[in-house]
C-alpha cells in the first residue's frame, strides 16, 4: 500500500482526526445540501471541487468566491465547517498574547495543501515532528532603550 493511502487509514482510525478531511466532492456538496439543509449551493461546491481537504479554506471571506452570497448562508456554511473539523472560532477580539491555533487546526491546515508530504502527513506523525511551540507573549518593553 502506498504511504498516501496508509495516511488516510491512520487518519481515519485516530478519533482526533475529523473523518470529513477525507471526504471526496460529491460528499461535501451532499453535506451542504443534506446536513445544512441549503441545496441551492450543492453544484456551488461540486464546480469549485471542495473537497474535505479544502474545506478549510471555506470561510466567510472566501465563500463569496464560490457563488454563495447571502449572509445568512455564509455565516450557517462557515458556522458547519468548523464544527465538523472541529476547528476554534475565530474571535476578532482575539489576544494577540494567545498561542496562535490549536495543534489540531495547524495540523488540518498542512493537509490542505496538496504534494507528496502533505499526503503522507498523519496527525500523529505532525504531532511527532512539530512540538507545541512555547508561546511567550510580548514583552511590552521588548524595544525599550535602556541607559549603560
Amino acid at each position: 500500500m502506498s504511504g498516501t493511502g496508509s495516511a488516510i487509514i491512520e487518519d481515519l482510525k485516530d478519533s482526533r482526526v475529523p473523518p470529513c478531511l477525507y471526504w471526496s466532492v460529491e460528499q461535501v456538496s451532499e453535506w451542504v445540501a443534506s446536513e445544512l439543509g441549503l441545496e441551492e449551493y450543492k453544484e456551488c461546491f461540486e464546480k469549485n471541487k471542495v473537497d474535505g481537504r479544502m474545506l478549510v479554506f471555506v470561510t466567510s471571506s472566501t465563500l463569496p468566491q464560490i457563488g454563495v452570497t447571502d449572509f445568512e448562508h455564509i455565516k450557517i456554511i462557515s458556522r458547519g465547517v468548523r464544527d465538523i473539523l472541529q476547528l476554534e472560532d475565530p474571535f476578532w477580539n482575539r489576544s494577540i498574547s494567545l498561542p496562535p491555533r490549536d495543534q489540531k487546526g495547524m495540523y488540518i491546515e498542512s493537509k490542505a495543501v496538496r504534494g507528496q508530504h502533505a499526503d503522507g502527513l498523519t496527525y500523529q506523525l505532525y504531532l511527532d515532528t512539530h512540538e507545541e511551540p512555547l508561546w511567550q507573549p510580548p514583552l511590552n518593553n521588548h524595544c525599550q532603550l535602556l541607559p549603560h
